[in-house]
């Protein structure tokens, strides 16, 4: 989802305040559901998964008052799909020093589709540590899964077809905040 493209036939379904709202309540969902965030370790997916759960970390902290522990997993060397697309640019892994032992470990990202993704990242995560627990928070779920996985945390459901595209933007990395929907055929490869 890195690569740049016209976005003339996208449609915007989220904008910078949908996307804030979604954040907010995964955050506190995350707090509910962990009782706390004492032992809480947020680790984003590059690109945008590291943007995502850097917010998600502030959003966290002001929620319980508690400095969170947060990195990122790169998952490039673990994906299956490396001899099939062009080499892509190693991201890189920052565990944050309290480690992932025994920890509730929650990955994010921004988009969940077929899962190939989070299969790597959670291989990558196990030649890292043995986390107590691992979840999953996504930006968007847009359904069409090939493996077993699903989100623990989901800012919004877009059910898409195969032909569709849904592409992130962040502030941080695009000088915006949206979830475009758009054609596949007007997308690179890459897009998700």
């Amino acid at each position: 989802m890195d690569a740049q493209h016209s976005t003339d036939a996208a449609r915007p379904v989220l904008e910078a305040p949908d996307i804030a709202r979604a954040l907010t309540r995964i955050a506190h969902e995350i707090v509910e559901r962990a009782k706390g965030a004492d032992d809480v370790v947020l680790l984003g997916i590059p690109t945008r998964g590291v943007h995502l759960a850097r917010r998600l970390a502030d959003k966290l902290e002001g929620i319980t008052g508690q400095k969170m522990a947060i990195g990122s997993l790169d998952t490039t060397m673990y994906r299956d799909d490396l001899r099939l697309k062009p080499a892509r640019t190693l991201a890189r892994t920052e565990i944050p020093a309290s480690g992932v032992d025994g920890r509730l470990v929650v990955l994010v990202d921004d988009v969940l589709f077929s899962g190939r993704t989070i299969r790597a990242a959670l291989d990558a995560l196990g030649d890292i540590g043995r986390p107590r627990a691992v979840q999953l928070a996504v930006l968007v779920d847009r359904g069409h899964r090939e493996l077993p996985i699903r989100a623990d945390y989901v800012g919004k459901n877009i059910p898409t077809s195969l032909r569709e595209t849904v592409r992130v933007q962040l502030a941080e990395e695009d000088g915006r905040d949206t979830v475009l929907l758009g054609l596949k055929d007007t997308a690179p490869a890459g897009e998700q």
